[in-house]
C-alpha cells in the first residue's frame, strides 16, 4: 500500500497528549495535569522523580513479592529500542508488520519504547521505570498516520500484529495506538486473541474536548478500555468517557522519549498510552503472583480490587470504569476475587483458550455490563478523599508520600493517534 491510502487513520495516544500546559503542583494536594507539545525535560536522572505514582502505588513494597517475573507483554506500537539502559535484557524477538524498511527494534519516534519502559523498564542509567521491571517485551511495530504518510506499508498492519501476537507467548497484550473506525479484520483478530487466553488491554483516547469519538481497538467487547487519571484521582480533563471505559489508571505528568534519536527525555501531560502500559504492567504484577490464573480472573481482580471512591461496587463509570488500578490490594493484602476462570467479565461469555480449573469464588458473570452505568456526577474522582482519609486511597488503598511535579511542558502530537 502506498503512503496515505490507509482507510483507518491510525493514530497512537500521543505520549504527550494535546491539551492545557503542565503547571507545577503538589500531587499530594491533587493530580492535575495538561499539557500540549513537547519540551525538554530534566536530564534522565531526574526522570524517575517525575514517576509519581511507582510511590502510590507501593511498587517498592509489591517488587518485593513480585516484580512481574515470568510474564510477557506484548507491545503493539512504533517499535520498541532494546537498546535504551532501561530496556537491555527486557525485550525479546517480536515482529514487524509496517511492510516498510527496519523490524520491531526500530522505533520511528519514541511512543512504543516509553511505553515498554512503562511496563518492564529496570530504570537502570536514569531512565523511566517500569512498574513489572521482571516482565519482558516482546514488541510488534505498526504505523501510524505519518509513518504512512512517508513509507509504502501494509494496509493490514494493525490485524496481523495481534494475531501475531495471539499465537505469540505473550500473557498480555498492551496496545497505546489506536482509530476512529472498527475494521472487521481487526475485529476478528482481538476475537482470535481473546481465544487464545490473552488480556487485551487499550487506551480509549485522548480526545475528550475534540469529540469523544469512540477509538478502537479499545471499544471492542473483548479488549479492556483503560482510561487515564490525574494526581488526584480524577479522570484526565484529555480522557475519553464512555462505554468503552472498563478501568482507570495513572496518566498525567509521566515523562516520555522525545523522539526516535533517544537523546533525552521530554515532560508530557500525559495520556491513555500512559495509562495503558501502567495498566498491562499491573495485570502483570498480579498475573506473576498468580500464574495458574487465567485472563479472566487477572482482569476480575483487577475490576474488584480498583479504586472506586464511595460509589456502588459493581456499578461502572463513563470516566473511570470499575475505578482505578490497585495492584497492591492483591499483591500485599492477598484481596480481590479471581472468579470464574472461563468466564469473561468483559462480555460474560464462556471463553476458550482456559486451562484453570474452576475456583469456589464467585463467577465473573456477577460484574456489571460493561455498557451498564452509573450517575458519574461523583466519579470523576470528586469522591476520592473518602478512601483512607486520602486522596491517593483511591489508588494506593493506604497513603504514600508522593513528590511534587512542575514546570512547563509541551507534548507530540499525532494523527494515527496513541490512545
Amino acid at each position: 500500500m502506498t503512503a496515505g491510502m490507509s482507510q483507518t487513520r491510525k493514530c497512537r495516544m500521543p505520549v504527550g497528549l494535546r491539551g492545557r500546559l503542565l503547571g507545577t503542583m503538589a500531587v499530594v494536594a491533587a493530580w492535575s495535569a495538561g499539557f500540549a507539545g513537547v519540551a525538554p525535560s530534566a536530564v534522565a536522572a531526574d526522570v524517575q522523580s517525575k514517576q509519581w505514582y511507582l510511590s502510590a502505588m507501593h511498587a517498592e513494597e509489591m517488587w518485593k513479592v513480585t516484580t512481574g517475573e515470568g510474564i510477557k507483554v506484548a507491545v503493539i506500537d512504533s517499535g520498541v529500542n532494546s537498546l535504551t539502559p532501561s530496556l537491555k535484557g527486557q525485550v525479546l524477538k517480536g515482529f514487524d508488520a509496517t511492510g516498510a524498511d527496519g523490524d520491531e527494534y526500530d522505533d520511528y519516534d519514541g511512543h512504543g519504547t516509553t511505553m515498554a519502559e512503562l511496563i518492564a523498564g529496570t530504570g537502570r542509567g536514569g531512565g523511566l521505570q517500569g512498574l513489572a521491571p521482571g516482565a519482558k517485551i516482546i514488541p510488534y511495530r505498526v504505523t501510524d498516520t505519518d509513518f504512512q504518510n512517508k513509507h509504502s506499508v501494509n494496509a493490514h498492519d494493525t490485524e496481523d500484529a495481534i494475531r501475531a501476537a495471539a499465537d505469540s507467548d505473550a500473557q498480555i497484550i498492551s496496545m497505546s495506538m489506536a482509530s476512529d473506525f472498527p475494521g472487521r479484520e481487526e475485529r476478528e483478530a482481538v476475537k482470535y486473541a481473546e481465544s487464545k487466553g490473552k488480556l487485551f488491554f487499550a487506551g480509549v483516547g485522548n480526545n475528550a474536548k475534540k469529540g469523544n469519538k469512540e477509538q478502537f481497538p479499545a471499544s471492542y467487547p473483548q479488549v479492556v478500555g483503560v482510561a487515564a487519571t490525574d494526581s488526584a484521582g480524577k479522570a484526565s480533563t484529555y480522557s475519553q468517557h464512555g462505554s468503552s471505559v472498563d478501568i482507570a489508571a495513572p496518566g498525567d505528568g509521566i515523562p516520555v522519549w522525545c523522539d526516535a534519536k533517544f537523546q533525552r527525555y521530554c515532560d508530557s501531560e500525559g495520556g491513555t498510552s500512559q495509562a495503558t502500559a501502567i495498566t498491562s504492567a499491573a495485570a502483570a504484577l498480579i498475573w506473576s503472583a498468580h500464574p495458574d490464573w487465567t485472563a479472566n480472573q487477572v482482569l476480575n481482580v483487577l475490576f474488584d480490587t480498583a479504586g472506586r471512591g464511595d460509589w456502588e461496587k459493581g456499578t461502572l463509570s463513563n470516566y473511570l470504569g470499575h475505578g482505578i488500578i490497585r495492584p497492591a490490594v492483591n499483591i500485599l493484602k492477598g484481596k480481590g476475587n479471581p472468579g470464574a476462570p472461563d468466564i469473561s467479565p468483559l462480555t460474560k461469555e464462556k471463553t476458550s483458550g482456559s486451562s484453570a480449573s474452576p475456583t469456589p469464588s464467585a463467577s465473573a458473570s456477577s460484574q456489571p455490563d460493561k455498557n451498564e452505568k452509573t450517575d458519574d456526577a461523583a466519579m470523576t474522582g470528586s469522591s476520592a478523599e473518602k478512601e483512607d482519609n486520602s486522596q491517593l486511597g483511591l489508588i494506593l488503598g493506604g497513603a504514600a508520600a508522593v513528590i511534587v511535579l512542575g514546570g512547563g511542558a509541551f507534548a507530540l502530537a499525532r494523527k494515527r493517534h496513541a490512545a
